[in-house]
């Protein structure tokens, strides 16, 4: 949580003066693994001190910086603030070294084998839903960002659903509370 999560909240907050200055965007890159393990956010012990399991605290990170967005851009509306914009997407099934240096041997080889399969794109590729979200006009913020094909692995880039808990409004709005008491961060929206 503390890497994947509340960096970029901590990031993203420090920056929003800036970037609403400028009138810009804010882009996070969650995956879509934020829709398996527990599907939720494990409030009663967010950094997995018991029961610790690395695919399950992943997944959870990711579907933090999924709804901290769509909070963001809630908040951002109730501000009168539609100038900024806000956005989630995610890189696909992309081959980059980041489950080499991570994962568990299943996990490596599991990985490795696919990447010689047509399930996994180049990392050039898993690049492009971010550039989109970061350059492209008009899109829509509300929708999920990433590859289409292929269980959204691969493929063109363009707007996929997204589960309902990722914008479960009482969770999304506890975790951006707790996530400013835990980073001693506080948007000025």
């Amino acid at each position: 949580m503390g890497t994947n999560y509340y960096g970029n909240f901590t990031l993203q907050a420090l920056l929003f003066p800036l970037i609403e200055k400028s009138k810009g965007r804010i882009v996070t890159v969650g995956i879509m693994g934020y829709d398996m393990g527990i599907r939720t956010i494990n409030f009663d012990d967010m950094n997995w001190d018991k029961g610790y399991n690395a695919n399950t605290a992943y997944s959870q990170s990711k579907l933090a910086q999924i709804m901290s967005m769509y909070e963001l851009q809630y908040r951002l509306k109730a501000a009168g603030k539609n100038e900024m914009t806000a956005y989630a997407c995610h890189p696909g099934s992309s081959s980059t070294n980041l489950i080499n240096t991570s994962g568990s041997f299943v996990m490596k080889l599991i990985f490795n084998s696919m990447k010689l399969s047509p399930l996994v794109q180049s990392a050039e590729k898993g690049a492009y839903p971010q550039l989109m979200c970061a350059t492209e006009p008009n899109l829509d913020q509300e929708k999920f960002y990433g590859p289409t094909e292929r269980s959204n692995w691969e493929g063109p880039v363009g707007a996929h659903k997204l589960e309902p808990h990722a914008k479960d409004k009482a969770v999304s709005k506890r975790l951006w509370e707790v996530s400013e008491k835990e980073t001693s961060v506080t948007w000025n929206i």
